[in-house]
């Protein structure tokens, strides 16, 4: 299987220094929004969409002032999930699947661009993006990016046991090459989604972790702005934390045949060369 790694969103917050851990403190930082490509034997399929065309048409309507003032994204319609294909010489009609790991605004934006594909996520997210029950899920999750009529496909947290982890389920339709893991904590029904390749399996965390060096690193670290963050975002601190630890010994046991990834760490993005900068895939 083929897999192209795009960033469908580069957002530019401000104190760098908090963010990254070095510049300046009052430069702007870099963020992006990972997502991938798959090329399975039934068609597409896109790890989150990042934003898209209607959220860089109009920003502040589409994802909120508030989003918009403090993550300060670029809005440039060559980042959206559509464009990417076009690049890539795919069908954006050959959008199957899409399977977000959570349903934040930045992560499903694009969804409306391919509104024939079937969205697989657990049932848990979408009750919380559907009938929010905290501030903080009414101010995450934005329903007009769900108002065109998206074709749910609702898993629950069942099934078999992946390298250590419980309750995976397989995408239907892919000959269990992209499994649904899930990774609860940022929210209700945070997933990670794990694509199988030549190269082995590539897990993408979406939020479980915001900085490289939270799982890669020993001992772990993270930037004070980004640790704040993550513990202000949370819906079970506990749970999401007992879910980096088990990310960081999946790398001790399994490192050689996984590789993880996470949604907006852009010096992950940067590493992974995709076809459009003239780089090689990394997975096929």
């Amino acid at each position: 299987m083929k897999v192209h790694h795009i960033n469908c969103g580069t957002m530019c917050p401000p104190f760098a220094r908090l963010l990254h851990g070095r510049g300046s403190l009052f430069a702007r930082g870099r963020m992006v929004c990972h997502c991938l490509v798959a090329e399975t034997q039934s068609g597409l399929c896109l790890v989150d969409t990042g934003l898209g065309t209607a959220d860089v048409e109009s920003p502040r309507k589409r994802l909120g002032a508030r989003f918009v003032r403090i993550t300060r994204p670029v809005c440039s319609m060559e980042e959206t999930a559509l464009s990417h294909l076009k690049r890539l010489g795919l069908s954006p009609g050959d959008v199957r699947h899409i399977t977000p790991t959570h349903l934040d605004l930045d992560h499903v934006g694009g969804l409306s661009d391919f509104p024939d594909a079937a969205v697989h996520i657990l049932s848990a997210e979408q009750k919380a993006a559907l009938h929010p029950n905290s501030t903080n899920e009414r101010q995450r999750y934005r329903k007009i990016q769900f108002a065109h009529g998206v074709k749910w496909t609702l898993h629950d947290p069942q099934g078999e046991r992946w390298l250590g982890f419980e309750s995976v389920r397989p995408l239907a339709g892919t000959d269990d090459e992209i499994l649904i893991v899930p990774l609860f904590g940022h929210t209700r029904g945070h997933a990670g989604i794990a694509v199988k390749t030549d190269a082995g399996w590539l897990l993408h965390a979406g939020d479980a972790y915001f900085a490289h060096d939270e799982i890669h690193a020993t001992p772990p670290s993270c930037p004070p702005g980004l640790a704040f963050f993550q513990w202000f975002m949370q819906v079970d601190g506990e749970a999401r934390l007992a879910n980096q630890a088990r990310l960081r010994e999946l790398l001790r046991e399994q490192g050689s045949s996984v590789r993880i990834i996470c949604a907006h760490d852009a010096a992950e993005m940067d590493s992974a060369p995709s076809p459009e900068r003239g780089g090689s895939r990394l997975h096929q």
